[in-house]
């Protein structure tokens, strides 16, 4: 597997849903579960910067990890439930910028690690002693990333059907 590319893959579902989204729709309910679609690009905002501060320790980076420290003690769902309400009142623009900022040092985190790193096991050992980096890309982000990405499409998919639906039934 190719992370780098995985990396871009996913970017790129995400940033053609954004673009899909009429600018009056962020707010609706809806785009997955009850969530708009800012929850959910708020959502994924908060895990690439997770991945931000997962790939800096697997450099070696000093630093504080305050995400990374909630996702291990809280579990993904707490962790998730955290970082949505501390999004709860950000713009829509507010939470796609952070998002691609976040993802940028995504890609430069990424690029500097060695081919070998995406591949040894164990090294994520609160993800899974029997995991590797590529794994966690692979699962917790690409395939997060599409999930998501479909459910705005189909979410913009309905809205574009409602106002057809609406006059075809007069």
């Amino acid at each position: 597997m190719n992370a780098i590319d995985v990396l871009i893959y996913g970017d790129g579902e995400v940033r053609a849903a954004v673009e899909a989204i009429p600018p009056t729709e962020w707010e609706t309910p809806g785009a997955a579960g009850e969530w708009s679609a800012r929850d959910v690009i708020g959502h994924l905002g908060a895990f690439e910067l997770l991945l931000v501060e997962v790939l800096a320790e697997l450099r070696g980076l000093e630093g504080p990890a305050p995400l990374l420290d909630a996702y291990r003690e809280l579990g993904p769902e707490a962790f998730n439930d955290e970082e949505a309400a501390k999004r709860a009142r950000t713009p829509a623009a507010a939470l796609v910028a952070e998002y691609e900022r976040a993802h940028t040092q995504v890609m430069e985190l990424a690029r500097l690690l060695p081919p070998e790193g995406f591949v040894l096991r164990g090294t994520l050992p609160w993800y899974g002693a029997e995991y590797s980096l590529d794994d966690f890309i692979a699962y917790g982000y690409y395939g997060h990333k599409r999930e998501h990405a479909a459910q705005l499409a189909s979410f913009v998919d309905a809205l574009t059907r409602r106002p057809r639906e609406a006059t075809a039934a007069r």
